[in-house]
């Protein structure tokens, strides 16, 4: 472990040596993290999508429901206005009893079929409606099944989750406290390096060692005077091929 630098000036002091062995134990600190995430699997998105499934289907059920009131509202106002015709229709019948003249019957008459068909059409709208207010019930109901099944996947997902968050927990907190105090002895610079190689790096490896002549993250030669200067720690130097930054796993391990 490098030797703990608390000024920001010991940062830009350091050697290489001390930069790539810095560089090497974050590596090694994220590598073992990486795989407390591998372990996770899938459970962290899969989580997040049941909860936005849910929300989606809460949203849907909720407009739906909104749809059905707004029916039945327009069913109630349909049976008043079946109420009104037909009050309307037992006036005029009274009033045809005491008519003066068959113009005054006829007038009636009217206005008797009038209401007649406007309790028809209300009588049909009402159909129409309550049609689709029993269609809406059944999607409503259709969606609560539906949602009553995702919530049991997320509880038993989230479940799962929170034992591996539990199990991993205290290593990951330790990690991440070693993994702090190590960030802060990388200049700045070199840390925007590092993260960047290791976000390209399909195996997030941004520092590998030497091994059997070979770069240690993508398996090519390298050539003897360069393992040398590999070894000599007087510069950081990168793979030709797949950009990591090399380190001699003699003096690294």
């Amino acid at each position: 472990m490098v030797a703990e630098k608390t000024k920001a000036g010991d940062v830009a002091e350091m050697s290489v040596e001390e930069k790539l062995k810095a560089l090497y134990d974050l590596q090694q600190v994220d590598t073992d993290i990486d795989k407390i995430k591998i372990l996770r699997g899938e459970l962290p998105l899969e989580v997040q999508d049941l909860e936005d499934e849910i929300v989606g289907l809460e949203t849907r059920i909720g407009n739906i429901e909104s749809e059905a009131k707004t029916l039945q509202e327009a069913i109630s106002k349909k049976n008043n206005e079946v109420a009104s015709a037909q009050s309307m229709i037992k006036k005029y019948e009274e009033q045809q009893n005491n008519v003066r003249n068959n113009r005054e019957y006829d007038s009636l008459s009217k206005e008797i079929e009038f209401q007649t068909l406007e309790i028809e059409l209300a009588e049909k709208r009402k159909n129409e409606f309550n049609e689709q207010v029993t269609e809406k019930e059944q999607h409503i109901a259709d969606s609560n099944v539906v949602l009553e099944e995702r919530q049991g996947d997320l509880n038993n997902k989230k479940a799962e989750l929170d034992e591996i968050i539990s199990d991993t927990q205290k290593e990951e907190e330790v990690l991440d406290k070693r993994r702090g105090d190590i960030r802060g002895m990388i200049e700045p610079r070199l840390y925007i390096a590092y993260d960047k190689i290791r976000n390209n790096a399909r195996n997030g490896l941004a520092v590998v060692t030497v091994e059997r002549d070979a770069c240690g993250g993508c398996f090519n030669k390298i050539p003897p005077q360069r393992q040398l200067d590999i070894a000599s720690r007087k510069k950081i130097i990168v793979c030709e091929y797949c950009g990591r930054i090399l380190v001699d796993t003699d003096k690294e391990d």
